[in-house]
């Protein structure tokens, strides 16, 4: 069955990373606007083509899921209105839809997009995401509701109520909305 994962959550939460690995066991194509913008020489603060690039990166999914693939959109998604909207249509498709949405703190958010503008300087296109753009962005962030937790882990036998802590700054989840759909989240 065709499946659409979206992944949620600002910059630094490691949507990439996981992205990069459901699409490797799920055998799921990829998509992310960042690396297509990057691809096209542009820059990550062009909203008129990123816009152009999520609609072409949707229509290409659309098609996907029609054809019984597994897609995983790796927008950021910080709008409730743009996860409904794409949820609503790929269900329209037959497909099932999940939310990943990932969160951590924003001090250790901006660590980690420190850590990772180091490794990789050339990385951001033009985009210096300070700790203050980044309290910017957290206030215009969405973050899903939780309506109903229904947590678990490889390593616990049955679910668990209530977010389940991982180690520092992990936890696994799956989001129930009030009509019985589930989304998972994996939070780092």
């Amino acid at each position: 069955m065709a499946r659409l994962i979206l992944i949620c959550g600002l910059p630094g939460t490691g949507k990439t990373t996981l992205a990069r690995r459901l699409a490797e066991e799920l055998r799921a194509v990829r998509m992310c606007p960042d690396e297509w913008l990057l691809a096209l020489g542009a820059s990550l603060s062009d909203g008129a083509l990123r816009e152009q690039v999520e609609r072409a990166m949707w229509a290409q999914a659309a098609e996907l899921l029609r054809d019984g693939h597994g897609v995983i959109l790796e927008f950021g998604f910080w709008l409730r209105s743009e996860r409904d909207q794409l949820r609503l249509l790929a269900r329209r498709l037959g497909a099932a839809v999940e939310l990943r949405y990932l969160d951590a703190p924003l001090d250790e958010l901006s660590r980690r997009i420190e850590r990772r503008d180091r490794e990789d300087p050339s990385g951001g296109a033009g985009i210096r995401i300070t700790p203050v753009l980044l309290a910017l962005w957290s206030e215009a962030f969405e973050a899903p509701i939780k309506p109903s937790w229904s947590c678990s882990t490889s390593r616990a036998s049955r679910p668990h109520r209530g977010p389940l802590r991982i180690g520092p700054e992990r936890q696994i989840c799956q989001l129930m909305d009030p009509f019985g759909n589930v989304f998972g989240l994996d939070g780092r």
